[in-house]
Formats: structure tokens, C-alpha cells, sequence
């Protein structure tokens, strides 16, 4: 794999305008996967922006394309988006994990409108994957399956094992999306499991892999455009990103992946960084 730098250019608007609602969920709830919401903002806006065939009024429209959020941790960046397309009132966000309001700290399907599957960063969202893509294949719809896995996530074997199904299956209609920050929980990758050569992995389980950088839009665009990058297999693409992009005193910042009680003066950097509240 490449050492794929992620780009340091300025956010445009509308990424900080996402980047706004996940901070307004973690006022709203006073905690929250910082680092590992950040990251996603230009993965998940570039699917639901462009790629998705989906629609806020038929949320369970059968020809939809399913997005399952495999890393349920990083939900406020899924959130975002969905209070931005219109499946959920921004005012959600203001009852993020609290007992009045349906947006908890992992996603669940049949409580919020969009969500495709209730995970955490269990490594079972690819599973789930792997049985939609199964099964729009025989019902003959041409529905695409998208699974957003976070790097420490692969760590679990069950990921492993749902890839060697999808590409026994030759499941053309699933991309699975890694969203590559090399931090986890407990520290960085390469000091707890070191994935490299994570392209090669991906390829070895019958799958075409690519990488780009996640914060990219018109690198993701031009991708997720181009999908599936082989009709016959599974796709996996690598997004290299940084874990808790868009506040320079989160970034690269293992000590950000979780947050609690936050402080006035961390919350006025958040609003200085992101230009204002949302």
C-alpha cells in the first residue's frame, strides 16, 4: 500500500457544515465518538450526496441502496447526514443518548429513519452485507449494498469470514468502505494489530480494492463512480482519513476517540474551528 497522506486542504462549507451537527449531538448528549465521527463526514456525505439511490420520504423503499454503518460508534456522523437529507429532525441531535430522544450512541435500525442496521464496532455489519447483497441478487433487484467498517473494527475475525463469503459469492453489488484513520480505541493500529498490507488483504479475499484519500470529495466522487470496479467481485475501498478531522486539537489525537463532559473552553475551540454552531 502506498503512503497515502490524506490532503491538509481547508474544509469547504458544506463539510463544515456536517462537521457543526455532529457537534451539536455531542452538546446535545455531552459525549461522544469524537475522532471516529470526524473522519467519515466526506465518506458518508459523498455517498449520500451522489451515489445512494435512496429517499428520505420512502425510507424503506425496497429498490433503495442499503449504507450500513458497521463502525455504530461513528453514528453521529451517519446522523448528520441523515438530519440533512430529512429522515430526522435536527432537533434529535439536542437528545443525543438521552432517554427522550431516539438517537443513541450506536445506531438502531427501526428507531431512526435510515438506519440500515443497528451495529457497533463489533465487526458483524459486513455479515449483515453480505445477506442484503445475497438477497437482492435473488429477488433480482439491482440494489448496491455499501458497508462502512473502521480499521480497528477488521480487527475481528467475523469480517474475515464475511469476506470470504462475498467473494465466493462474487458479490458484485457490495463495497465495503475502511475507514483507514490508524487509531482505535486503545491506541494506533500499527501498535496494536498492524493491518498493512491492507490492499493486498482485501485482494487476497477475492475482492478488487482501491484506495483514495477520505477527504477527498471529488477523489471519493470519482471513485465511488466507478463502481463496482469489477462486475464479478466485491469491491473494498481503503480511505485513508484522520481521526478526528476538522479540529486541529483532535486530530491524530487517540485521547479524542471518546469524550465526555465537555468543558466550555473545549467547546468554544470546536465552534472556533468549525466556524460557528449549527
Amino acid at each position: 500500500m502506498s503512503e497515502l497522506i490524506p490532503n491538509m486542504s481547508p474544509l469547504d462549507a458544506r463539510s463544515l457544515h456536517l462537521r457543526r451537527l455532529v457537534v451539536r449531538g455531542l452538546v446535545g448528549g455531552n459525549r461522544g465518538h469524537v475522532g471516529a465521527s470526524m473522519s467519515l463526514i466526506e465518506i458518508l456525505r459523498v455517498l449520500y450526496d451522489d451515489i445512494l439511490r435512496h429517499d428520505p420520504e420512502r425510507p424503506d423503499w425496497p429498490e433503495r441502496d442499503r449504507c450500513i454503518l458497521s463502525k455504530g460508534h461513528g453514528c453521529l456522523a451517519l446522523y448528520a447526514l441523515l438530519v440533512d437529507k430529512g429522515y430526522v429532525d435536527v432537533g434529535e441531535l439536542d437528545r443525543f443518548c438521552r432517554t427522550d430522544g431516539k438517537m443513541g450512541g450506536h445506531p438502531e435500525r427501526g428507531k431512526v429513519a435510515g438506519v440500515e442496521a443497528s451495529t457497533g464496532a463489533l465487526g458483524h455489519g459486513l455479515s449483515i452485507g453480505v445477506g442484503m447483497a445475497l438477497a437482492a441478487r435473488a429477488q433480482k433487484r439491482d440494489s448496491r449494498v455499501f458497508v462502512v467498517t473502521g480499521d480497528g473494527e477488521i480487527n475481528e475475525g467475523s469480517v474475515w469470514e464475511a469476506a470470504l463469503s462475498a467473494g465466493k459469492h462474487r458479490l458484485g453489488n457490495l463495497t465495503v468502505v475502511v475507514d483507514y484513520n490508524k487509531i482505535q480505541s486503545a491506541g494506533f493500529t500499527r501498535d496494536i494489530q498492524d493491518l498493512e498490507p491492507l490492499l493486498d488483504k482485501w485482494s487476497s479475499f477475492g475482492f478488487a480494492a482501491e484506495e483514495v484519500d477520505g477527504h477527498d470529495v471529488e477523489a471519493l466522487r470519482a471513485l465511488f463512480g466507478r463502481l463496482p470496479l469489477n462486475n464479478d467481485k466485491p469491491t473494498a475501498i481503503v480511505c485513508h482519513t484522520i481521526k478526528g478531522k476538522g479540529l486541529p486539537f483532535a486530530e491524530n489525537d487517540p485521547k479524542w476517540h471518546h469524550y465526555s463532559h465537555f468543558k466550555p473552553d473545549i467547546l468554544e475551540a470546536m465552534e472556533t474551528a468549525l466556524g460557528g454552531k449549527a
